[in-house]
């Protein structure tokens, strides 16, 4: 669907306020909530396409909506905008039913699948757009200029949008987004067309929002980008959340730690065992050794004297696992409860009279998290 047709269908506009200044000559009084569902549901005939979904945005906040594909993402961006309408429990914008009209004034939408008008300048674009929100015409001249600078187009104003590269195109539409003074931005996969430098950009323009009190709703599968700048995020599978909660919390899991010790005796594993008793998951291949951890491309992990790290499979004791690579050489993986523990187990490893060839932290990342939500999900 293009995005003329999407803001028509969530836009019945208001004035006043900038672009630049974001906020708040008008604020929504009716709650403190940007979004809020429970048990939203939607079928589509005999497929549930989202199953009892509740959440809660307050206003100020990056929320990151997460999921992998046909999990139902779209669907409840759909919802939320009032393109489709739920088949049973409540949703509510700032207090007010999805749908409703004066909710649609505080909203901004950026939809991932697009299609703008190639023969319209960028000027023109937003033009189009502000009028369809209903910004008084004594304010779009300097709301559109203050978005082309904001998404950082103000010297391709004049030229039209069918020379624009796809990462321009992307720009413009949050361009389109925020040309009303949104209360509520969402955003699917706002980045995904973006060079690393308008990622950054991107990135900084969301956290501008959020310190003035702008609600975004963030879906995107740049799961790094996700964990740079969203305050909270739900992981939804099937229809279903499997996973929701403050970020530092959901990523401040154990801290897990990889040692690859020579000439260890059976004595000073058991003390390193007694002491770090736990391991959250099975052992892995060391960074940059095929089959093992994507977080790192540290070629020199990938063979010790010249003989590749195998892993061993998990014997699923909860001990720490071992893993031998050529002669006197093992790779043992503990968990540990901070990062002070790192030193105490390389003190531990050299006055048992081993040599310690590396030792690597791993903290739990939102990737990690989400696959592993995703794989252990019930079926």
């Amino acid at each position: 669907m293009a995005v003329t047709q999407s803001v028509t269908a969530v836009s019945e506009g208001h004035g006043g306020g900038s672009v630049a200044s974001i906020l708040p000559t008008l604020r929504p009084v009716a709650s403190a909530l940007a979004i809020e569902t429970t048990n939203l549901r939607k079928e589509y005939g005999r497929r549930i396409a989202v199953a009892g979904l509740s959440l809660a945005v307050p206003e100020g906040e990056v929320f990151g909506f997460l999921g992998p594909n046909g999990a139902g993402k779209s669907t409840t961006v759909k919802m939320l905008v009032g393109l489709v309408h739920p088949s049973g429990g409540q949703g509510r914008l700032f207090g007010r039913p999805l749908g409703d009209a004066t909710a649609r004034r505080w909203l901004g939408f950026l939809p991932e699948q697009f299609r703008f008008h190639e023969w319209l300048r960028a000027e023109e674009f937003l033009e189009l757009h502000a009028s369809l929100y209903g910004v008084p015409k004594r304010e779009r001249a300097r709301r559109i200029a203050e978005s082309l600078k904001l998404v950082g187009l103000e010297a391709r104003a004049h030229d039209s949008l069918g020379t624009f590269s796809k990462g321009m195109l992307q720009r413009i539409g949050i361009g389109q987004a925020l040309i009303a003074d949104p209360k509520l931005v969402i955003l699917d996969e706002p980045t995904s067309a973006l060079d690393p430098i308008g990622r950054r950009d991107v990135r900084d323009l969301i956290r501008t929002l959020r310190a003035r009190g702008v609600a975004v709703f963030l879906n995107s599968h740049l799961l790094s980008e996700v964990e740079m700048v969203c305050d909270r995020v739900a992981i939804i599978d099937r229809g279903r959340v499997v996973r929701q909660g403050p970020m530092a919390e959901l990523i401040s899991g154990t801290l897990e730690v990889e040692v690859r010790v020579e000439g260890a005796t059976p004595a000073l594993l058991a003390n390193l065992e007694a002491r770090w008793p736990r391991l959250t998951h099975p052992a892995e291949a060391l960074p940059g050794v095929p089959g093992g951890s994507a977080g790192s491309s540290d070629s020199t992990v990938a063979t010790v004297r010249g003989e590749p790290v195998e892993p061993r499979p998990s014997t699923g004791s909860g001990r720490a696992d071992v893993v031998k690579a050529g002669t006197g050489v093992q790779r043992l993986r503990y968990a540990v409860e901070d990062e002070s523990d790192t030193a105490r187990i390389a003190d531990a490893i050299i006055r048992g009279g081993a040599r310690l060839h590396a030792l690597v932290p791993h903290h739990t990342t939102l990737e990690d998290l989400f696959v592993q939500s995703v794989e252990t999900r019930d079926v």
